[in-house]
């Protein structure tokens, strides 16, 4: 089992941290996520057989929450928003 601790952009609120959750959780190999808001980290641990870093960071860039190391573009924060939103109403 691995677990990674990734900074990330965008990460504003629990709505977002719920998005986070829902998204991450449902992933093959994907055992556990904590998000903390406050410190913009989410932690996932995962089998490492099974699930690929790679997958993981990139699923949370198509939400809107890039790795804090990439571009920070308008339209990922419009991802974001979005994201946020919906995690608001679930």
């Amino acid at each position: 089992m691995q677990k990674e601790v990734i900074k990330v952009a965008n990460l504003k609120c629990s709505g977002c941290a719920n998005t986070i959750l829902k998204n991450l959780k449902d992933m093959d190999g994907v055992t556990e996520v904590k998000v903390q808001v406050d410190q913009d980290e989410v932690e996932v641990s995962y089998l490492d057989s099974t699930t690929d870093l790679g997958k993981i960071k990139s699923r949370l860039l198509s939400m809107g929450y890039p790795e804090a190391t990439e571009a920070n573009g308008l339209l990922t924060q419009l991802k974001s928003f979005k994201s946020c939103m919906l995690g608001r109403l679930n």
